[in-house]
């Protein structure tokens, strides 16, 4: 049982996603984690922060490293975040003399940020691929049907004929802007996180622009200016996307529920959902399906813009509830992407004007 409904037992048949999920799981978020931790060690050994033989024996302790999971719940309960106890079971794989130099100069928020950034990285990979795939299945079905005469329906009344390609247009058109504005998230959200406990990181003295740059590098991410612990305008910005994604399917769900009603016919689908007590409907699941991940995004999205009031330089309210919502809205953008593509390859068009 979950209260997730993105994972539950069947549910997960309607919204689930094993691949977006994959990027939101504990143990990508341990792995990520622990890349950081080696990577800093590599960048600080190779400036001669740390000793080189330290570096080393890091790197190859958490080639290996496999955590105690229960362990790190218990010490999520206790400090509010799983940092200190994964640095503490590192530093037990490490051993003596080096394991003082496991996540030195580093601080928890550094580790989890990175992570997120990491993680995030590879997600809009798969949303890139799957927006592009919805687009081409949209220029197909224009191809195809976009000829054909169909009614217009302006405040949900009849209005004038035009060609099918007037409807298809204003679902892809939205998804090719979108890939605008993916290229834009991309650069704001997979930014290495490093500043140390204040965002200062007096604890690297005149080395911290070359470790900064070293572990970006690295890592494969962008290196900030100057640390962001406290400026979460990328992740909401990347909520915002998620917004304008499952908005702009979920319109495409809302004109093929309608136009795949008995009483208009205009859309024909080649598969649907049946009745448990009438055998004859064809249900329009996928099409719902996209209106309810619109809706549901639209309403997360207010609690993003929340996150964005953190005190001071950090905010563990703030920060909690950021945990809370963004992989919800991850999860809901990659079903729809899913459930987007799979319903352009139902959709026929009749004409009817």
């Amino acid at each position: 049982m979950t209260a997730s409904p993105f994972d539950h037992a069947f549910l997960s048949g309607l919204l689930g996603d094993e691949e977006t999920g994959a990027c939101l799981t504990a143990d990508a978020d341990v792995a990520a984690m622990v890349r950081f931790e080696r990577a800093l060690a590599e960048a600080q050994g190779a400036e001669g922060v740390i000793p080189s033989d330290a570096a080393a024996a890091i790197a190859a302790a958490t080639s290996s490293f496999r955590p105690d999971m229960a362990l790190l719940r218990e010490g999520t309960r206790r400090d509010g975040v799983a940092v200190p106890e994964l640095v503490r079971q590192l530093r037990g794989a490490v051993g003596e003399p080096h394991a003082k130099f496991v996540h030195h100069a580093a601080t928890s928020q550094d580790a989890i940020d990175t992570s997120l950034a990491l993680r995030l990285s590879a997600m809009l990979d798969i949303f890139g691929a799957r927006l592009s795939r919805t687009i081409d299945a949209l220029d197909a079905l224009a191809g195809r049907d976009g000829s054909r005469r169909v009614m217009a329906h302006t405040r949900m009344q009849a209005a004038l004929p035009v060609d099918a390609a007037r409807k298809i247009l204003s679902w892809r058109d939205p998804l090719v802007r979108h890939q605008v504005r993916l290229v834009s998230v991309r650069g704001h959200v997979g930014v290495l996180q490093f500043g140390g406990p204040v965002g200062s990181l007096e604890a690297l003295g005149d080395k911290a622009e070359a470790v900064v740059k070293r572990l970006a590098a690295a890592l494969g991410l962008v290196p900030p200016h100057r640390p962001r612990h406290s400026e979460r305008d990328g992740t909401a910005e990347l909520a915002s996307f998620l917004s304008l994604v499952t908005g702009s399917l979920g319109k495409m769900g809302q004109d093929v529920a309608l136009l795949a009603q008995s009483e208009v016919g205009e859309i024909r689908l080649a598969s649907g959902g049946g009745s448990s007590a009438m055998a004859h409907k064809v249900n329009p699941v996928a099409a719902e399906v996209l209106v309810a991940l619109a809706r549901f995004n639209a309403t997360l999205l207010a609690g993003m813009h929340q996150s964005l009031v953190h005190e001071n330089e950090r905010s563990g309210a703030a920060w909690t509830l950021e945990w809370m919502l963004l992989p919800q809205m991850a999860m809901a953008a990659g079903v729809a992407f899913l459930t987007a593509e799979r319903l352009v390859g139902e959709i026929a068009f009749h004409a009817t004007a």
